[in-house]
């Protein structure tokens, strides 16, 4: 018998064992990754970006969790000599109609407690020669690392204060008793008195299998990148992003340095027909007919379908995504880019048609179930994991 049982061995999920079995010694703690490793989806997929908190509305735990976050992930790379780079982020502006938004985040990120530069045209070509922008919005404090690695050191630290960590343990079904649940893997049974839910892509099959009521579905987004070439890595000094639309729910396409020294180039964001679909050619019947028969994809697809439809074109046509990032970085051609491993984001999907936006954290009887954890769910991985643990642990001290 466990204490807690978590399901799913992301960053969230194993940042969750560590704080668990770090503030209550003694308890038996068990992680389930179906998987042979851990870490190869949403963790090992993204772009490595420590964000800062600028998107995010003053007061939300995405908001909270990510300015918290990021400092809590700076002090744990400097504490375990973990890769990381406190390199700046910049936000350009390239039409007029994008400055009002420019200055909208502006003020949503001092709301947040950031520390933010705006940059003049001749500001921004100082610091970024290549870039072009009508005005720019300098975030000091984001930066880039290896979430991998951090995963790795999170688990070893976590196993060594007790927790354990059983890979290729996919979760077929779960049954409640009266005084503990059983989890039913493809090759064990486990009883645990408390499960917690951070299974990702996953996540809501696994609310739904214990019985949590649902009101949203999981939608898989896949984002494409590209690389840019060694020789014109050089382009590139700090992370470049564009101006968010403010009538769609993604950030649009940034150049991202990445620890080891590349840049890469994204991403869209287009549907997925699979849930774990890295590839335009993956695509699982049960999967896409789970979403493409829910009513709320067809009210957001209906809503979004301008933006969709630009998504789904630079997925096909290199040249159409060049055309737009030379807007801002105009030395850019074709022949600069390569193709670079894609990422699929869980994003969760309510019965009205909204993307919902905030990080999403239920509660059962004896259990408690992550159902949207989307960007910058890494960058606030260490102050989520404390949050479940803490609430866990006041739960069952009251239970």
């Amino acid at each position: 018998m466990f204490d807690f049982t978590i399901i799913g061995g992301g960053i969230v999920g194993i940042s969750t064992a560590y704080h668990l079995v770090s503030s209550a010694p003694g308890a038996k703690v068990l992680v389930l990754e179906k998987e042979k490793a851990l870490g190869l989806h949403q963790t090992g997929r993204n772009s490595g970006v420590i964000h800062s908190g600028i998107y995010y509305r003053p007061g939300s735990l995405k908001a909270r969790f990510a300015v918290e976050g990021s400092r809590a992930m700076y002090d744990f790379c400097r504490r375990h000599d973990i890769p990381h780079e406190r390199c700046g982020k910049v936000i350009v502006a390239v039409r007029d109609e994008e400055r009002p938004q420019l200055e909208a985040l502006y003020r949503r990120g001092v709301a947040n407690g950031l520390r933010l530069e705006k940059w003049s045209p001749e500001e921004l070509r100082e610091r970024e020669p290549h870039v072009r922008g009508l005005e720019a919005l300098y975030v000091p404090d984001t930066g880039i690392v290896d979430f991998r690695r951090v995963l790795q050191v999170l688990a070893a630290m976590a196993e060594e204060k007790g927790a354990e960590i059983r890979t290729s343990a996919e979760v077929e079904e779960i049954e409640e008793h009266r005084e503990f649940t059983e989890v039913h893997t493809s090759g064990e049974t486990v009883r645990t008195r408390f499960l917690i839910n951070c299974a990702g892509l996953f996540s809501d099959r696994i609310a739904r299998r214990a019985r949590v009521s649902l009101d949203l579905k999981i939608v898989p987004f896949r984002g494409e990148y590209y690389e840019l070439r060694p020789e014109k890595r050089h382009l590139v000094k700090n992370l470049i992003y564009p101006v968010p639309n403010p009538a769609f729910p993604f950030l649009g396409v940034h150049f991202t340095r990445m620890i080891d020294g590349t840049v890469h180039v994204g991403p869209n964001a287009v549907l997925a027909l699979k849930r774990e679909g890295y590839r335009k050619r993956d695509i699982r019947l049960g999967d896409a007919l789970e979403v493409l028969t829910y009513p709320a994809f067809w009210k957001i697809a209906f809503r979004y379908m301008r933006e969709g439809i630009g998504e789904m074109v630079r997925s096909f046509s290199k040249s159409a995504m060049v055309k737009m990032i030379r807007q801002y970085l105009p030395e850019l051609t074709s022949d600069d880019l390569v193709p670079a491993p894609a990422g699929v984001r869980a994003q969760a999907l309510s019965r009205d048609g909204r993307l919902v936006d905030d990080f999403v954290i239920l509660r059962s009887e004896r259990g408690m179930h992550v159902c949207n954890a989307p960007s910058p769910a890494a960058t606030a991985s260490l102050k989520i994991g404390f949050h479940i643990a803490g609430q866990v642990l006041e739960r069952c001290e009251t239970a």
